[in-house]
């Protein structure tokens, strides 16, 4: 995989123009560019398909019943995202009706689910009812995850290196709360540089406002992408 391959670059805005600009900028040294659920809600499909050049990666994090679910992955499947993400917490059932709405075309979208959010720390998961470390909330989800065939998982960098051990090479790994050395950690609670999360066994890094917050985007992009060569 080339270093622009691996780095993912998150566009969250509600504003389409400003999405498009950001996407100019850094495409020549992204693999992805990341549409979230701001985005999405703002602009829907058309807003989606106003973004051009590069595979998009559709962060929506589906939660909900298996039925409506599998009914929110065939409703983007025209959109031909790359990625999309559903909850591991939804349970088994919900992720391989995720799974099997997606489809079996070789363009189909890589079913991603999310493990444990990185703005969440031991102190917010006990506030809400999980006693495990958020290590082994990840390892935990993550598990359930692959074998109710999900493709891959979006996990803290702190978390990398030991779902690596212990799921094995095959499982692809997105990782957010990428932050630069220097840069301001904001929501994240759980976050590692660029090159360490690779080194960790990231197969793509997201990285949103250390690039689109930047005075020249496409050159905190360039930057990421050689600092992962």
């Amino acid at each position: 995989m080339t270093a622009g391959g691996r780095l993912i670059v998150a566009l969250d805005t509600v504003d389409a123009d400003q999405a498009r600009s950001w996407a100019d900028a850094v495409a020549p040294h992204a693999g992805l560019l990341k549409l979230g659920l701001e985005f999405f809600l703002a602009n829907g499909a058309a807003g989606f398909r106003g973004i051009t050049g590069v595979p998009i990666f559709l962060d929506l994090k589906l939660h909900d019943i298996p039925n409506t679910v599998a009914g929110g992955v065939r409703a983007v499947l025209p959109l031909r995202p790359r990625m999309l993400t559903i909850h591991a917490a939804g349970g088994a059932a919900m992720i391989q009706a995720a799974r099997q709405a997606a489809g079996a075309n070789a363009d189909r979208p890589m079913i991603l689910a999310v493990t444990v959010l990185t703005s969440l720390d031991a102190a917010a998961l006990q506030a809400v009812g999980v006693a495990a470390s958020p290590a082994e909330q990840v390892l935990r989800l993550g598990r359930l995850a692959v074998e109710a065939g999900a493709d891959g998982l979006v996990c803290s960098p702190q978390e990398v290196a030991m779902l690596r051990q212990a799921l094995g090479a095959a499982v692809k790994l997105v990782v957010p709360g990428i932050r630069p050395a220097g840069s301001a950690a904001g929501d994240q609670a759980r976050t590692m540089t660029p090159s360490n999360a690779v080194a960790a066994g990231a197969d793509w890094i997201v990285v949103g406002r250390p690039i689109t917050g930047a005075a020249d985007a496409g050159a905190a992009a360039a930057a990421i992408a050689a600092e992962i060569a």
